[in-house]
């Protein structure tokens, strides 16, 4: 018999698998709180079950988690994480220290269809969903990571891995309910970002579905032409459709959308992209998160001096923008923004 995936089931399932075995109904509870909030990956960690419960179990179901295959810590204390999946593919996250809090940022696709030409991601193609147990588990793994390297708990967890997380909309939500759930990992909501390209019905979705999550979207121009040949996205999403959604998205939550800017020498930081970001953003609460470009093997693209940088920064808060400069980590070990691509180009 083709033994299932534990962890496909949901509480009520397992209640009625509990029941029609034979099993008091709160075994079920004892369970889901092994799988969810202690991360339990087999069942001989659930040592409060009977023998012949667990021993029932292992002939019924499997878990089919992650592992660290491999990782790698940059000179600046980020430490990368090669994942190895239950099919044999591999996806990226990282774990990001700083003085105050432990960020983690972790991947919601095996690849990437968007074709962005400045993200490594977007030259593996794009391979499959992840399963929402398969997001859950990268913050469970780093979670404890974090816990045995830096001494706490992590603190945020961002969705700017690889992939693109809306057009993963129903994993990545119900992975979110999990690691919210105080039945689960217990992290706030709003300690959540889910970053997109610009995906203008899902950020819609998003915003009638309440999920509380920050919202961060990349946009990096406001020039349409520029965006198409950056981010072929913008053909199926214009700047128009992704405006709308933006300010639908403030409407309904009131929560300030983060515009995430990857600054390019000579392409999108002159006075005239300010301009044009100023009539894109006119009327809807915005932060910018000005990136630093991370390089890639042949792009086309250069990182503006720091100089320069500031100096963009400096004009962009002369035209009223509340701007946070994002400094890069792990660029040594290809762990920075955009940089993710497994190990299939290492």
């Amino acid at each position: 018999m083709e033994k299932t995936d534990i962890r496909q089931l949901e509480l009520n399932q397992l209640k009625k698998i509990i029941a029609e075995s034979g099993e008091p109904e709160f075994r079920a509870k004892q369970i889901y709180e092994w799988i969810w909030q202690k991360s339990a990956v087999n069942f001989a960690e659930m040592t409060n079950l009977p023998l012949a419960l667990r021993q029932k179990l292992e002939k019924a179901f499997l878990f089919l988690n992650i592992v660290i295959e491999s990782k790698q810590e940059s000179k600046d204390g980020t430490i990368k994480y090669l994942f190895k999946l239950f099919d044999g593919t591999n996806i990226e996250g990282v774990l990001i220290p700083s003085f105050d809090r432990v960020t983690i940022c972790i991947s919601s696709q095996v690849g990437c269809s968007l074709g962005c030409d400045f993200c490594a991601t977007a030259l593996l193609g794009y391979k499959r969903n992840l399963n929402f147990d398969e997001i859950y588990d990268q913050v469970a793994i780093m979670n404890k990571e974090s816990e045995q390297i830096f001494g706490k708990r992590i603190s945020n967890i961002v969705l700017m891995g690889m992939g693109e997380p809306l057009l993963n909309y129903p994993n990545v939500i119900r992975a979110i309910k999990k690691i919210s759930s105080p039945v689960g990992l217990g992290i706030s909501p709003q300690r959540i970002t889910i970053s997109t390209a610009g995906i203008a019905h899902k950020i819609k979705q998003l915003a009638d579905d309440k999920i509380n999550v920050n919202l961060a979207v990349s946009l990096n121009t406001a020039n349409e032409k520029l965006r198409v040949k950056m981010m072929p996205i913008t053909k199926k999403f214009p700047l128009k459709d992704l405006r709308e959604a933006i300010q639908y998205y403030y409407a309904k939550t009131k929560d300030i959308v983060t515009i995430e800017y990857i600054i390019l020498k000579g392409v999108n930081d002159s006075t005239a992209d300010i301009k044009m970001l100023k009539d894109f953003t006119r009327g809807i609460s915005v932060k910018i998160n000005l990136i630093e470009y991370n390089p890639i093997a042949h792009s086309r693209y250069v990182s503006p001096e720091q100089d320069d940088i500031m100096k963009f920064k400096t004009r962009l808060e002369e035209n009223r923008f509340i701007v946070t400069i994002r400094r890069s980590k792990g660029k040594d070990i290809d762990a920075a923004c955009g940089q993710l691509a497994g190990k299939q180009l290492s």
